[in-house]
């Protein structure tokens, strides 16, 4: 293939004397945007996360897409599939509540999750971590239990970011923690730096919508009248 899509897929760079995909860094760079952009409750961070997501699939995939990197990561690879499902759903419901607000308002409004929402991320990463893991093992996936632990906690921030939760933040800290180590070891130099990036990111992340949960008042239920206040 010829032409910037040609340049894009082929193109490499060497860092530390290892070859490194051009476009692993692109889309971590597309990442780290649509990272910024969520962190403003922006609704451009849906699409721009999606191209970055597209541009890794080609990059974990290697046996397909021909990656210098001697390792598949079948997980990483499949995030980036559901990450741009979940993000059509990101992208609908922040696109909704902007129109709601006439356009003036940020695109969604930070809270914490209630209780019974944390104990469904609970039940969910459990749940998911255990039943991912037996299926990269059989694909041949290099690390499949920190990798399915990558998959599913990457789906449930990704997921946590379009309600609106304030601790898809520390979701996506303890994937990061996981990240980096396991992308050092499989060769995946500029990924493994963009999840340090993105480690400290998101603490700021955090503070940055906790702060907002903060200032924004809980909505308030209303209360039904008395008796003798409707006949009144």
């Amino acid at each position: 293939m010829t032409g910037p899509l040609g340049w894009l897929l082929d193109a490499q760079v060497h860092v530390a004397g290892s070859p490194v995909l051009v476009r692993e860094i692109v889309g971590n760079v597309f990442g780290l945007a649509s990272a910024l952009l969520g962190l403003r409750r922006v609704v451009w961070a849906w699409p721009v996360g999606m191209i970055g997501n597209a541009l890794l699939f080609t990059v974990f995939l290697g046996g397909v897409f021909a990656t210098p990197q001697a390792h598949d990561l079948y997980g990483q690879a499949g995030r980036q599939v559901f990450f741009f499902a979940v993000s059509v759903y990101g992208w609908w419901r922040w696109s909704r509540n902007r129109r709601s607000g006439g356009g003036e308002q940020p695109a969604v409004v930070p809270r914490w999750a209630t209780w019974r929402e944390r104990l469904g991320l609970l039940a969910a990463a459990a749940v998911g971590t255990a039943a991912a893991y037996p299926v990269l093992a059989a694909l041949g996936s290099w690390g499949p239990l920190p990798d399915a632990w990558i998959l599913v906690g990457s789906l449930l921030a990704t997921y946590g970011m379009a309600r609106g939760w304030v601790e898809f933040w520390l979701i996506w800290i303890a994937v990061d923690a996981v990240g980096v180590p396991l992308l050092l070891q499989g060769g995946f130099y500029p990924s493994a730096a963009m999840y340090l990036i993105y480690g400290g990111f998101c603490a700021a992340g955090l503070y940055a919508w906790w702060r907002t949960s903060r200032a924004t008042p809980p909505a308030r239920t209303p209360i039904p009248p008395t008796y003798s206040e409707a006949v009144a």
